[in-house]
């Protein structure tokens, strides 16, 4: 299946179920929300989740965009990205436990093809204040599952207080051998999808009370899921990423895969940012998006100062903009982009002039960063890519 067919394969299931298909997949919280982007599916949900009435009703479906910055560092490996989609199924008080686990085994089994033999499941198991999830323990063995029964991976919270409750979570072998071991003792089962009965609310005391009106949330990790579906190690590998990987190591010369993967990630991450209407600024939002460019273009300049953001083929962009359904154009995204590289290239040069004096010269410290940032306006991150470079 290519990403397009998976897509609908999910959404049209769950449509075809009496879902609603809900809109407005945009990285922008409301004003309200103090966090920057969202960062999951359920994000946008919480309020309704926690019982005020959805005015497109009880059960929904999404394909929702998210950008996290926490894994920055990560990126470069096959898993991690910046910006990716969660495929999400919402019972605001519709239906329960059971039926959700059921349809989920459904669709992965019959409308994805996996056989029985490459499913495994992990349950709550029970702790001190809840007991094991019998609900779903009983519906798994009714449906054939192998399961294993676990209690802190399977009790999902969205912090200290708030909504909470056992879930239950599947996943697929993704070994060349015939299966073995359980999701616990065995990496080559990768977790897909994640499914969350919220029954209680987590108070500032560390008690919990029932929620007046549980709900289920489910969220499947789009990337992850094109990347087992069809067969490959990495994300990079797929469809998703093709015509970068395509178009992108004949233009720039990259030094080894962690650099390829991380300017395709930035790249691909930022223009969706920008096609979301931010712009890169020194604090906020804008600062993600400037920090994420400038990454790019550090790695690209450490052994060629040449290379520019001008030379991106047209196409990259176009099919970023595609994928994530975002409009207005390509020629807008590049601007920005190659505005943002002339503004660095001027803050590379003043930064180069005051790192060549020789009290910086060898190990910075801290105090050393703060001074260089409040005195002359050069953020850590510039600072340490300058030594990149000059080194």
């Amino acid at each position: 299946m290519n990403t397009d067919r998976i897509l609908r394969t999910f959404t049209d299931f769950y449509v075809e179920r009496g879902h609603h298909l809900i809109t407005g997949s945009t990285l922008l919280p409301p004003p309200s929300d103090p966090v920057l982007f969202t960062t999951s599916g359920m994000h946008p949900l919480t309020p309704y989740l926690e019982g005020r009435p959805h005015p497109q009703g009880r059960r929904l479906v999404n394909v929702q965009r998210c950008l996290r910055t926490t894994d920055l560092d990560e990126i470069g490996d096959s898993t991690h990205l910046t910006v990716f989609e969660m495929l999400g199924s919402w019972s605001l008080g519709g239906y329960g436990h059971s039926q959700s686990l059921r349809w989920g085994y459904e669709l992965l089994h019959d409308g994805f093809g996996i056989p029985d033999g490459q499913l495994y499941v992990t349950v709550f198991g029970g702790d001190d204040q809840v007991g094991p999830d019998i609900e779903s323990l009983r519906t798994w063995g009714e449906l054939g599952m192998p399961v294993e029964q676990t209690r802190e991976d399977n009790w999902w919270s969205n912090g200290p207080v708030g909504p909470c409750g056992p879930d239950s979570e599947i996943f697929l072998w993704t070994g060349d051998t015939p299966p073995q071991g359980t999701p616990t003792t065995d990496p080559r089962w990768v977790e897909v999808w994640n499914h969350v009965s919220m029954r209680y609310r987590r108070h500032e005391d560390g008690s919990l009370s029932p929620l007046s009106q549980p709900s289920i949330d489910t969220g499947m990790g789009l990337e992850r899921l094109v990347t087992v579906l069809q067969g490959h190690d990495s994300v990079y590998d797929t469809d998703l990423f093709e015509p970068w990987t395509r178009l992108l190591p004949p233009l720039w010369d990259l030094d080894g895969t962690p650099s390829l993967r991380l300017v395709c990630d930035h790249l691909r991450s930022g223009i969706v940012v920008i096609g979301d209407g931010v712009r890169p600024s020194n604090t906020g939002r804008g600062y993600v998006l400037r920090r994420l460019v400038r990454r790019v273009l550090t790695t690209l300049w450490q052994h060629d100062s040449t290379r520019t953001l001008s030379d991106l083929p047209p196409e990259l962009v176009e099919h970023t903009l595609d994928h994530f359904r975002l409009s207005g154009g390509t020629t807008p995204v590049l601007k920005v982009l190659l505005d943002e590289e002339r503004r660095f290239g001027k803050l590379l040069e003043q930064g180069r002039r005051i790192l060549s004096r020789p009290q910086y010269q060898g190990q910075l410290g801290d105090e050393d960063y703060h001074y260089l940032h409040d005195t002359h306006g050069l953020p850590r991150d510039l600072v340490v890519g300058l030594q990149g470079l000059r080194r």
